[in-house]
Parts: structure tokens; C-alpha cells; sequence
């Protein structure tokens, strides 16, 4: 079921800018029960990579009533928001007039093991490197060739994500999550201001457990630093938290601050479906 700028169409212009030049955003959100989950956070980081990118920010309540005619009888969804800057010429250089296209579909919900919740997930290092780019870093933007690149590098049924570095072999975030580590009893992540996405569940993550009073640190990591972690976990919106058992050789305990974490975030998720 798809919605183009309000109407029920399954095309778009081929002059449309993402699809030409990849020019635009997009947000996956988790449906449940009708309810699109964390849709406030979902709409202020699309509003403000809109802001970012110079692309009209729609407005809000119009998408808002449009995602509720897609979600309302949805059990379990994905609903997925694309905005572009809409059609132009050929070339790089912005239409004096833009007029945003905005795309929004609804996706049946992936069936992951649950034991990938439970037991863990085994991981790899993958070769493809993500680029610096402070102007593009955090955005959700439709550019994705790095992970597209990265997760072709392996069809082994054993391993459920890959982890990215940057061009410096520093540790950056999974194909589809980001990435926490647990150690001395301090909650680590990568810093986004080079690259990467700011994730929604990682926001989210980051706000519950300083919300605590618990240490946290946004910042550089080494591969080394990583692999000597006490506890590793992945995150999305769509995943939740899937702890990591395995980075290649190197073995992790399911312990009890993930534990702690999935505890929060599922209450956090269950608050915001009977909203």
C-alpha cells in the first residue's frame, strides 16, 4: 500500500531527485496495533534533515493523517516515509522552485527469530568503509551504497549484521543498527559527526540510561576497543535491542545492563502502542 503526495499510486516521476541524485530522506517506523511507534522522534529527525538539506519540510499534520489512513488496520507493520526535493532537470543544481515528493508506504513486519533477542546475534567486520562527511553525518538520507555494498559481502545464514568502520578503522555502527558497548559499567557508542546515523532507538537508548544516572560516552573506537568489550548490543526501531554474542572470534556474555536495556525499551515500545 502506497501513498504518493496523498494519492494511491505505485509510481514516481522518473525526473523525481531521489531517484536521479538519491536527493532526500526517509524514516522506517514500527507499526503496531495501528500505532506508528516513536513517531514524534521519527518526525523531528525528518524534519531536520529536511532543514539540513534545504528541502521544504512538509507539513506535519498532513503526513501525520496520511500515515494513519496506511497504519490504521495494520497489526503489525513497517511503515516506511520518503521525502524528496521532487522533480527537476538533468544536473546537480537545485530547481528554482521546489516542490517536495513525499512517499509513504506500509511493509509487512520482518519475521526475525526470537532467539535473536534472547541468545544473541553473531556479527563480522565488514571491508567496505564508510567516508567522512560531517555534512551528511546523522542523516537518514537515501544515499545507502556503503551499506548495500557491506551487507553483500556475506550470504552466510550464521551471521545476522555486519559492523562498519570508517575510512580510519574506526567503529562506526552496523548495516541496519547502531552499535553499544558495555564496559567498567559505562554505556559506549560511536560519535556520529563524521559519519553514521543518529538512530532513533539510539536516542532513545542514550536518553533512558543517563536518564538514570549511569555513565555514557559518545566517541571514538578502536576495533580493539570493541572486541574487549563486557557486553555488546545492536539497535533499531524496527529490531529493538539484539544483544551481540559473536564478533568473529571474539565470544560476549548476554549480561544483565542489555538485559536491563531491552527491559526499557519494551516497556518504552508498549507505552506507545496504547497511546
Amino acid at each position: 500500500m502506497i501513498l504518493l503526495n496523498g494519492e494511491y499510486k505505485d509510481h514516481i516521476e522518473i525526473s523525481d531527485r531521489g531517484l536521479q541524485y538519491g536527493d532526500g530522506l526517509f524514516e522506517t517506523i514500527a507499526v503496531l496495533e495501528g500505532q506508528a511507534i516513536f513517531w514524534d522522534q521519527h518526525w523531528q529527525r525528518l524534519h531536520s534533515g529536511c532543514v539540513r538539506l534545504g528541502i521544504p519540510v512538509p507539513d506535519a499534520e498532513l503526513v501525520k493523517r496520511e500515515a494513519k489512513r496506511l497504519c490504521q488496520d495494520a497489526q503489525s507493520a513497517v511503515l516506511k516515509i520518503i521525502v524528496t526535493r521532487g522533480s527537476g532537470g538533468r544536473g546537480y543544481r537545485q530547481p528554482e522552485s521546489i516542490v517536495p515528493s513525499r512517499v509513504l508506504s506500509l511493509h509487512p513486519f520482518p519475521e526475525y527469530p526470537h532467539h535473536y533477542k534472547e541468545l544473541g546475534i553473531a556479527a563480522r567486520f565488514c571491508e567496505t568503509r564508510l567516508g567522512l562527511n560531517p555534512s551528511l553525518a546523522g542523516m537518514k538520507h537515501l544515499n545507502r551504497l556503503e551499506q548495500v555494498l557491506a551487507r553483500a559481502e556475506w550470504t552466510d545464514a550464521s551471521i545476522q549484521e555486519g559492523i562498519m568502520l570508517d575510512i580510519n578503522d574506526h567503529v562506526i555502527e552496523g548495516t541496519m543498527t547502531n552499535l553499544f558497548y558495555i564496559k567498567n559499567d559505562t554505556l559506549n557508542t560511536s560519535s556520529i559527526i563524521h559519519a553514521g546515523i543518529a538512530g532513533i532507538m539510539r536516542g532513545i537508548i542514550l536518553s533512558l540510561w543517563t536518564g538514570e544516572g549511569l555513565p555514557a560516552v559518545e566517541r571514538t573506537i578502536a576495533r580493539e576497543e570493541l572486541l574487549s568489550a563486557e557486553e555488546v548490543f545492536v539497535c533499531n526501531s524496527i529490531i529493538g535491542v539484539w544483544p551481540v554474542k559473536r564478533i568473529e572470534d571474539s565470544y560476549f556474555s548476554v549480561g544483565p545492563m542489555t538485559r536491563q536495556i531491552q527491559f526499557w525499551v519494551d516497556r518504552l515500545t508498549q507505552e506507545a502502542r496504547q497511546s
